[in-house]
């Protein structure tokens, strides 16, 4: 059908066959012609025949210098231009001037010429009424045509019969590059790319055979331009009948190649990274699924983590760094194997995944890769010998799914670097069942905050000027449904690594408040005066203020019957920002407390400048009394003493580390040998019961004098 529509080229006419046609119009004294082009700006008469110049009664020469608006008078200015159109031929009825004045009423043609500098006009004078109203009716249609149509920007085809257009506007030629006398007919369909002949052919066939049913179509398809670019559109077709005539339709074109190159821009930057144009995690994860198959171990991963990468960026400014990564990512990909994929994983790590590999071969490319990696290179007048930590994975049928591939090949990475950086390290089952322990741990711990299964009790912290317990510390507790009671030194540290912590220690002090609360309803004056929260390096933001807020306010309690305690270790890191939400904390007028002070290589200048209203005293320092070893212990407490500050030996064993504590002047004691961590109710009833009985009993005589 493609076949049938294709329109027929004409042969190229011959050098005496132009000087027969031209000829010919020279001397006929039926059709008035006349050459028009821009001279200096004027459209101008360059050339005309002897009938021209009987019909309008100018000698040639004078004729060949008029402006043609003075031919014209009708369209004078800007509406010449609806005549001499560079992208058609254009009919219309006119009246023309005379050389005495008179106005002609004649039919004029417009033929451009295929450069569109040169126009061909044709004068033929209008020889009756019928046939000037004819003409005129025409003349109006081409007008409301040229206005509907021939103006929009929106290219438009119409076919008033068949496959054959009648029309086509200036957008759809300035589309296409041509002139519409070569789209007329089926002379539109030479400009659809081959490919996409078919289904345009197909489409518009099926909205001419439709009559009143299903009278649109859509059909996408390149179109060629005359330089040989192609544009991609979106041709639509709508059923158009014509009484006396028949099927046509009219068709618009939608150009979407700068939409579709966009889309593409989009799409590239959402699956590679912008610095080195590599395949990002989404592509990664993306590729490694595609080509993944359980039970068959054929797929690899090397995963790169350079090492010190940090140190470039702080010594030479991360413009050094970024330009390292680049030359890194180049590196590799010239190193791979063709078919493999180099993708950037984030930061400074790297993903390699291989096809059809066993472990001794993707561990010879990970060797290639580590030698082309620690080649040298100049940053920043430096030269830079990279290294990386290299873990690798092929799968086994232990892997049932893509992501679990990634996984264990970071897991050796990490392996890799525990041992001391610059290694290759293929993960064992061992190593693959631990990491895999952990990850289900993490689920569950994340439930279990969820659900509010981590809970509190509260041990008692004593003041050796009363006599009496004064406080508690609240400390978290997780118990398994499967591996029983966890201790916090494995599930709190996990909650830092896996992003838990924020909200593992936001429930820790919504329910210590909330305890808090219920004391104080239960007991009146003999609950506890404070409760201490412990708050872990990562809570130390600018969000823990608002956070202690909410809690007290939300169960309706003071600021000071809370004490936040936070590790010696986390104020070191970042002792401005350490010292900013501390001084948050004391003017919302909670105490504040350094947890294991001694263990953090704090500055002591430093800490007098700290808002802090208490010490405590690490545990290990209290445990060396019994080797006679007090130094520590008791710099501490002077330390604390000379800053007017309290201070809390933690760990406290033995009722001689008791007596020997009070006696160095410590303020305030916790530990076992005084009492247990107590559940909520546990502790409602122990200090109902006056601690004070239990201690005149156990511990009076070492405690006071």
């Amino acid at each position: 059908m493609a076949a049938s529509t294709r329109r027929v080229e004409a042969h190229p006419a011959s050098p005496e066959t132009v000087a027969a046609v031209f000829h010919a119009v020279s001397v006929s004294d039926a059709m008035a012609v006349l050459v028009v082009e821009p001279v200096a700006g004027v459209l101008r008469v360059s050339w005309t025949n002897e009938k021209a110049v009987a019909l309008l009664g100018y000698a040639a020469e004078d004729l060949r210098a008029l402006p043609v608006e003075q031919l014209l008078p009708s369209l004078a200015g800007g509406e010449l231009r609806l005549l001499l159109r560079r992208e058609r031929a254009v009919r219309m009825a006119l009246p023309v001037r005379s050389a005495s004045g008179a106005l002609l009423d004649c039919a004029v043609s417009a033929v451009p010429a295929p450069a569109g500098r040169r126009w061909t006009v044709r004068f033929t004078s209008s020889a009756s009424e019928t046939e000037r109203t004819l003409r005129a009716t025409a003349d109006a249609h081409e007008r409301r045509f040229s206005t509907l149509t021939e103006r929009s920007p929106v290219p438009t085809l119409l076919s008033e019969q068949g496959l054959r257009l009648a029309h086509v506007n200036d957008a759809c030629c300035a589309l296409v590059g041509r002139q519409a006398e070569e789209l007329l007919g089926t002379g539109w369909l030479d400009v659809v790319h081959p490919d996409d002949l078919d289904a345009v052919v197909e489409t518009a066939a099926a909205v001419l055979g439709a009559g009143g049913e299903a009278e649109d179509g859509e059909v996408t398809a390149r179109l060629v331009r005359a330089d040989g670019t192609g544009r991609s559109t979106v041709v639509r077709f709508s059923h158009l009948f014509t009484p006396g005539v028949g099927a046509g339709f009219v068709a618009t074109i939608e150009d979407i190649t700068e939409r579709l190159a966009f889309e593409a821009r989009l799409a590239h930057q959402a699956n590679h990274d912008p610095l080195t144009g590599l395949p990002n995690r989404t592509l990664l994860a993306a590729h490694v699924a595609e080509r993944f198959h359980p039970g068959e171990g054929r797929l690899a991963c090397i995963f790169l983590d350079l090492d010190n990468f940090k140190v470039v960026n702080d010594s030479l400014g991360h413009a050094a760094g970024d330009r390292l990564l680049v030359e890194l990512a180049r590196r590799l990909r010239v190193t791979v194997r063709p078919g493999d994929l180099v993708a950037r994983f984030g930061g400074d790590e790297f993903v390699v995944v291989c096809q059809d590999v066993g472990e001794d071969a993707a561990v010879a490319l990970a060797e290639r890769i580590r030698t082309a990696l620690r080649q040298p290179v100049a940053l920043g007048g430096v030269e830079l010998h990279p290294a990386a930590s290299v873990g690798v994975t092929v799968q086994t049928s232990e892997h049932t799914a893509p992501e679990e591939l990634i996984r264990d090949c970071d897991t050796a990475m990490y392996q890799a670097k525990a041992l001391g950086k610059g290694r290759i390290t293929v993960l064992d089952s061992q190593a693959r069942a631990g990491a895999r322990d952990k990850l289900r741990l993490v689920a569950d711990l994340r439930e279990a905050i969820e659900r509010r299964e981590v809970t509190l009790v509260y041990q008692p912290i004593f003041s050796t000027a009363e006599g009496t317990a004064v406080a508690v510390e609240a400390l978290a507790r997780w118990q398994h449904p499967v591996r029983g009671a966890i201790p916090p030194s494995t599930f709190v540290p996990l909650a830092e690594e896996s992003g838990l912590v924020g909200g593992l220690g936001l429930l820790v002090l919504d329910e210590t408040c909330r305890q808090v609360a219920a004391w104080d309803a239960e007991l009146g004056d003999a609950a506890p005066a404070r409760a201490n929260v412990n708050v872990s390096a990562l809570q130390l933001d600018a969000n823990l203020h608002g956070s202690v807020a909410q809690a007290l306010q939300r169960h309706g309690l003071h600021p000071s019957r809370l004490s936040i305690e936070i590790t010696e270790s986390a104020l070191v890191k970042d002792p401005a920002a350490a010292r900013a939400v501390l001084l948050d904390l004391r003017d919302l007028g909670v105490q504040v407390s350094i947890d294991d002070f001694g263990t953090g290589y704090s500055s002591l200048a430093y800490l007098r400048h700290l808002p802090v209203d208490c010490l405590k005293v690490d545990r290990s320092f209290v445990a060396e009394l019994a080797e006679g070893h007090a130094e520590i212990a008791s710099a501490v407490i002077a330390l604390a003493g000379s800053l007017g500050l309290c201070t809390v030996a933690e760990g406290v064993e033995t009722l001689e580390q008791a007596e020997l504590l009070a006696g160095l002047g410590a303020t305030h004691l916790q530990g076992f040998c005084l009492a247990e961590p107590l559940t909520g109710a546990a502790a409602a009833t122990w200090f109902a019961d006056q601690a004070t009985d239990w201690l005149d009993d156990h511990v009076d005589r070492y405690l006071w004098p």
